[in-house]
């Protein structure tokens, strides 16, 4: 019994010091660095040992630009309809419109009016952002860029709404009034 007992303390001894001998050796001479003094190189180096077992991101977790594009289904474009195409493409992506008020609002009149066609579209379960970016003029971000067509569709529709604009194309407002500048004219020599 003595003996198994000191054969025991010698093999766990053994495999102890062999353990931590073969450690020291594995190590490459940047890990045997205080982290103080890593370089970034040393740094990439061990992000990339940390993510080499990590389990890869969901879809809707990766950043837009590394998600995967979906699949358009063509038969969902109804005739010749480019907003039916363009709404199909912006599925999943970010988009922003810009929205002009009609009239000469202040910027808390802006603010407020804007505010009520923000909440009128979150209650339809379109999330736009809402940024002011002038007195009478608002940033509406879409995170879902094929709702924005049905926000332009709602928004042209309010009394106040002079102007939405997606994608460079300017969609007026059902009840704005036309100015001089909105019609070209002709120039005579």
């Amino acid at each position: 019994m003595d003996s198994t007992i000191k054969l025991s303390f010698f093999l766990i001894l053994f495999f102890t010091y062999t353990c931590n001998a073969k450690r020291s050796k594995d190590k490459p001479d940047w890990a045997k660095k205080d982290i103080t003094d890593f370089t970034d190189a040393d740094m990439e180096r061990l992000l990339d040992q940390w993510e080499e077992d990590e389990e890869p991101l969901e879809p809707d977790e990766l950043p837009e630009h590394l998600r995967p594009q979906p699949q358009i289904d063509l038969s969902k474009i109804k005739g010749n309809d480019p907003e039916s195409l363009l709404k199909l493409t912006k599925k999943g992506k970010t988009l922003m419109s810009f929205v002009v008020v009609d009239g000469n609002p202040t910027r808390g009149e802006s603010e407020t009016i804007t505010k009520l066609w923000q909440t009128s579209l979150w209650n339809n379960h379109i999330q736009a952002e809402r940024y002011m970016i002038d007195d009478n003029r608002a940033l509406f971000l879409f995170k879902d860029g094929s709702q924005a067509w049905d926000a332009k569709d709602f928004l042209v529709e309010q009394e106040r709404c002079k102007e939405v604009m997606i994608e460079s194309k300017a969609y007026p407002g059902k009840f704005a009034k036309k100015s001089s500048q909105d019609d070209p004219q002709k120039d005579e020599l």
